[in-house]
Parts: structure tokens; sequence; C-alpha cells
């Protein structure tokens, strides 16, 4: 451990974050009355695919997903672009600015017009118990690495062991309830459960990344990784230069073209990423034809940088998709770890001192909604009075939230819009002075200490420098002294694992199914990992329970009603000011590609397009 590191934890231990408690005996009793209790059951079941709730919408023998044209044609190149630069192969440690190589495959995959379900890649079929204790994956007889060996049990073990002791802290907390990984023999892996209350387990190991144990031999994972890695995927590493590009081809003989998951996907043969050192270098490069597709996520761009000849002849394709899936949560981020973001008061303060109404006008175009949910555009985002179940688990845990929290979701200020939020700023400045701090020769300052209340904006990207400005305007205006910096890619990703930062610019993006991934957005024991998503540094039982209730959900009304349970103590705490979202996707792309006629709810999937000859004819002859 080095010294940095070393001073971090000292840092840490001295802060007055309150030590997380423990459930009462009242509290567990109350909890344990809305669990349900696992069907005994010998049933043992053996499914081509799983649902965390219900039934797989693809029976056995499918053909290929509704949203894929399975006849696409193979061929042609698609170039990409991305920001920033890249010093690794290996996305799996926490060293180095990785890219994940694309090269690797999973043991199942999901598929994009249900909430949660997966369907056999590598494994052609899982056998489980009613209540989900254990999981068995039979490996397909044909799966093979890219150099011609067969994929096996022995690299299932080891890509599982691996990751969970060499891998990111994050593996270890991500694969905590599995007790256990035995090879039964050569394409048939069990993993053994320390309970039976998370019935996305199963789902959760079908995730899992799988790793060639006879290349990895001798290699260390725990470093950084320029070799191409084998993989067993579609796809592999033809060039590449770092920071640069990478180019992948299509591999000739890969062994799962013709499986029904596979179908109508993977039709390019080339594809190409080019790194740039911003996005307004990118846009460039489009409208030069040097990147044919792009996903816009800045409002002011969308409105008035896609002006070019080629998309008023309709050359370059400029679409909105909209979407119907969780936006997740983005926010303006405070690092709780830091002394003066501890009151909850004046957390409500610092939100009070944003103007959304003003920046949604004047910088964003009116394009965006404000975020009032952690799961926004679903039906997992609270609102209205807690009700049912989600009253019933709030109630068991009153202790650790406002005493509001059972009739409303926190609201957010709202103001007129006109950029001079003065009732809003005089709010603030009564929640400040009633959490010690005042007014001195224009300076807030602390009642106690004398010293002024001062924080730095971290970001990486030089867009919201001019939504980030106005913001620090008002909180000037309550007397208080804040540095915007912007840092390279490296230096941020380094800050951000070691907590690093007093706020942030950050979100958490949610799928349809939350689960054991809110352990690291949230848990207690997550909040001095380092490498976590816990950025805020929550440090709450009452969270850490219905974490686990979310986890422990036993059908999809019990989920959501939890989610929404959960929703509302994340709310409650102030512990972020919330962004916007916009439910859709802002795409750009040269008409030279086909697509198929259903797009799935959850988005454009790239993967499923192919190269159409004849179109890109008519763009290189002007016809």
């Amino acid at each position: 451990m080095n010294w940095r590191i070393i001073l971090r934890l000292i840092v840490l231990s001295l802060c007055t974050q309150p030590a997380v408690a423990e459930l009462s005996i009242e509290e567990r009793q109350c909890i344990s009355a809305l669990r349900t209790k696992p069907q005994e059951t010998d049933d043992i079941f053996k499914h081509h695919a799983l649902a965390l709730h219900g039934s797989p919408k693809y029976p056995e023998n499918f053909k290929h997903f509704d949203y894929v044209n399975p006849n696409a044609p193979k061929g042609g190149v698609l170039r990409l672009a991305s920001e920033g630069s890249f010093d690794s192969f290996n996305p799996f440690n926490s060293k180095g600015t990785p890219v994940n190589p694309g090269v690797f495959e999973t043991l199942m995959v999901s598929s994009e017009d249900e909430a949660f379900s997966e369907y056999g890649l590598l494994a052609e079929n899982i056998e489980y118990p009613a209540d989900r204790s254990w999981v068995i994956f039979n490996l397909r007889a044909e799966a093979r690495w890219q150099d011609g060996k067969p994929v096996s049990a022995d690299d299932v073990i080891f890509s599982f062991n691996t990751l969970r002791e060499k891998g990111a802290p994050f593996y270890r907390f991500y694969y905590g309830n599995v007790s256990g990984v035995e090879k039964l023999n050569n394409r048939r892996v069990r993993f053994n459960f320390a309970n039976n209350k998370n019935r996305e387990l199963p789902l959760i190991l079908g995730q899992l990344p799988i790793l060639p144990m006879h290349w990895w031999s001798g290699r260390d994972f725990s470093a950084t990784l320029l070799d191409p890695p084998l993989g067993s995927g579609p796809y592999k590493i033809a060039s590449y230069e770092p920071g640069r590009f990478i180019e992948r081809t299509r591999h000739k003989n890969y062994w799962g073209r013709n499986l029904a998951v596979n179908r109508g996907q993977n039709n390019f043969d080339r594809i190409r990423i080019d790194y740039y050192r911003d996005r307004i270098a990118i846009r460039e490069a489009v409208k030069a034809g040097a990147v044919d597709y792009f996903l816009e996520n800045q409002a002011k761009a969308w409105a008035v940088d896609w002006t070019t000849p080629a998309i008023q002849q309709k050359k370059l394709i400029k679409k909105l998709v909209t979407e119907s899936t969780p936006q997740g949560m983005q926010a303006f981020v405070m690092n709780t770890r830091r002394e003066i973001f501890q009151d909850i008061r004046v957390r409500k303060a610092l939100n009070l001192a944003f103007d959304f109404e003003w920046t949604n006008k004047n910088l964003f175009f009116g394009q965006y909604k404000r975020s009032y949910s952690f799961f926004s555009n679903s039906e997992l985002a609270a609102s209205g009075e807690a009700e049912g179940e989600e009253r019933a688990a709030l109630k068991c845990l009153a202790a650790y939230f406002p005493e509001e929290i059972l009739t409303a979701p926190a609201t957010l200020p709202a103001t007129d819009g006109s950029g001079w939020s003065r009732e809003n700023l005089r709010q603030a400045f009564r929640l400040l002075n009633s959490a010690g701090w005042s007014v001195k020769d224009m300076k807030l300052v602390n009642e106690k200490t004398n010293r002024q209340f001062k924080f730095e904006f971290l970001l990486v990207s030089p867009a919201f420098e001019r939504i980030v400005l106005p913001f620090k305007r008002n909180l000037e205006r309550l007397g208080m002294e804040v540095s915007v910096r912007l840092v390279d890619q490296s230096q941020y990703i380094n800050r951000l694992r070691q907590f690093d930062f007093d706020m942030i610019v950050s979100g958490w993006g949610q799928s349809e199914s939350p689960g054991s991934e809110q352990r690291d957005y949230w848990g207690s024991n997550a909040a001095d990992r380092e490498g976590s998503r816990n950025f805020i540094g929550i440090q709450n039982t009452g969270i850490d329970t219905l974490i686990e209730l979310l986890i422990e959900a036993p059908d999809r009304e019990s989920l959501i009603a939890r989610t929404h349970a959960l929703d509302r103590a994340l709310l409650a705490g102030q512990w972020i000011i919330p962004n916007w979202h916009i439910a859709a996707e802002r795409i750009v792309y040269w008409d030279k590609f086909g697509q198929p006629k259903v797009t799935p709810y959850k988005g454009v999937s790239i993967n499923t397009w192919w190269f159409d000859q004849s179109k890109a004819s008519k763009l290189l002859g002007g016809n």
C-alpha cells in the first residue's frame, strides 16, 4: 500500500462520519415480517434462459431476438470515436486508464426487450433449485477460444477466482454472497451461495466475463496490459496504438455465429475506434466523414452544432430516439467524508442555490427534465405518499430517516428562471445559520472555527464549466469560496478511486431490475472501499437494510415497492443536487447503414445495424 492511500485512510479515520449502527431487536423483528420465506421444495429446474421474476420472453429453440434482422448482411466498416485515452486492455482491475477490448464473452447474455432476462451464450443451459441457493452452468461443447482451444470449466473457475482475488475491489463485493465454486466435469460448473435470499445471483454469475486460463498463465492480472488479450467473442483486436485508436476485425472462425442470441448481430467486418481529446473534435470528425456514428450528450451542441449541409441533404442523419427505461441519476455529488457536507441543513442550502429553471432555459434550450428520482422515467420512481409494503419498510426503519419521508419524496426547490432566486437564497442563509455558519466581512464562516466555507468542484469535462459557473456565482452570493478545477482523465479517475474530491458531477445508471449493484452505490461497506461508486460516502443502517430487502424481493411487485422505499431514503438524505435527464438518445450517423424494423424500448443497439453498400455508394456519388 503506497503512502497516499495510507494517508487517505488516516484522514478518513479522523472524519466525523457517524458510526454505522446495528438494527435494534424491534427493528429486526419488524423487517423480518416483510421477508418472504423461500418455498421449501426439492424441485430442480433446467432451462435455456432465466428471468429475475416471471418467465423469459423467448422459448427454448427460439430463432432470434425480435429486434434484429436475422438476414442482415455481413461486411463493411463501422468507425466510432471515443473521448480521452487508454493505456490498458485490462478493464477488470483499478490500474491505469483501461478500455474494454471487446473480445470477452459471458456465460449468458441479456435481451434488450425485457426487464431482466438472460439467455445462454457460453453456457448452453443452467440448472437451479426453486430457492436459487445454487446454480450450475453447462457449457456448450462447441464454445472455443479464438486460438481454437475449448472453453472449459477450469476457465470459468479461473475467471471467477481471479476477478474476486486480483480484480477491482468491486468484484469482491459483487460476488460476496457466493460461498464457493466447484468443477463437476469439464463443461459443468456449480456455484454455491451463502444463503437463498438473493434471487439475482444466478443472473449476476451469468454476466461473469470468462477469461482463458492458459493465456493468462504467466501474466500479472493485477497490472496494466497492452498485449491484445485472447477472447472467445466475434471480434479480435487487429491493430492499435495506445491512446489513439483500436481496430477490431471479425473472427472468421467464431464459434457462436449461428446461435440464436447472436443472429442478426455483429455484422461489421471491421470496427475502428479513434480517440479524441474532446467532444468538439469528435463532432468535427463526424462532419468530415471520419466517424460514422455519434451519440450526442450535450443539449447546446444538439441545438446549434448540427446544422451542416450534410444534415440538410439528409446524408448525415440527426435523430432523436425515445427510451422507456430508467434514466438513473446525474447530480452534483457532495463528498460527505468532508466535514462541511455532513450537516443535512448545509446540503439543503446548497440545493437551494442551484437554479435549474434558468440553467435549462439558457444553457440547454429547454431540452431537459429535472430528475426528481434516482430511478427517473420508470415505475421504480417514488411518488406521492408511501403505501403498502413501501410504507411498512420505511416505518420499520423510521429512526434512520426524516419524519416526513412517509408523506412524500423530498422536493426540489424551484425558481422563476430569472437567474436571481432571492427567496431560495434567503432560505439557504437561514439553514446555514442554524447549522452554525454566518456571514462576516462578506464571507460565510463557521462560528466556532472562524474558517470560511470553501470547497473545490472537480471536473473532467470542459463542457460542464459553463454549467457549474452560474451555480458557483450563486454560492458566492452566500459567502462561500468555490473553485472549479478541470483535470485530465487519468487524474480524475485516480482521484475518484480514492474519494479525493469535494464535489463532482457524476451519476448512477439504473436498470429496470436494480439489485446487488446498489450495495456498491450506497452501502456502508462501500463507503471507505477504494474504487467503489459510493462517492457520497453514505453510511446509514436504514439504507443498508433497504438495499438487502430490495435484493431479496420475491417478485416484481415487491421489487417495485422496495425500490420506491430506497428512492425516498436516498432523496431524503439531500446528499446530492439532482441534475436533469432526457428520456431519449440523440444520435448522429451517416446514412450508409441498414437498421432492423424494430428498435427495442431500451434504445438504439448499433450492434444490430449493418453496412448497406447501396446507401454508401450513393453517399460517395452524391446521388
